[in-house]
């Protein structure tokens, strides 16, 4: 990803990031770093001005805006990373998280999100073959197994 660190960002949609819509902080980072703790600026700092960003359409810079809002500051977005040891690993980290961030903005209205497929409601009573019981009771077995509610 080393290759990304330069160059416009191409995100969903079309939305281009150049290169002079980002800066780039660096600091010192706190945790385990073994001879060079406290030596090096290996936290990076991320920030992209939207403002900057080459939209495809208004109603995208709209939703990214509205979706985003809490992160902004103004129209700045940023993120840190200093999970890493290494500056160069950070930065990497920082510009997936925020090209993930704007992708994730970017979907359009109403696009399912990965990893979770929506699943039909089914009543309770029908999974597991189990009597509904009224809020706040629950099914009790008779003599002959059956479930009953009291």
């Amino acid at each position: 990803m080393s290759g990304a660190l330069s160059g416009p960002v191409v995100l969903r949609g079309g939305v281009v990031i150049p290169d002079d819509a980002l800066t780039w902080r660096f600091s010192r980072s706190s945790g385990p770093g073994g001879q060079s703790v406290n030596t090096t600026d290996s936290r990076a700092e991320l920030s992209v001005d939207l403002d900057g960003l080459t939209w495809s359409s208004e109603p995208q810079r709209e939703r990214v805006l509205e979706r985003l809002a809490g992160r902004l500051r103004g129209e700045i977005l940023t993120v840190t990373a200093s999970e890493h040891r290494s500056q160069l690993r950070n930065r990497e980290a920082a510009l997936a998280r925020i090209t993930a961030l704007l992708d994730e903005a970017l979907a359009p209205p109403g696009a399912a999100t990965p990893g979770r497929e929506a699943q039909p409601r089914v009543a309770r009573a029908t999974q597991g073959g189990r009597a509904a019981a009224p809020r706040g009771q629950a099914a009790a077995p008779t003599a002959s197994g059956a479930l009953t509610t009291g």
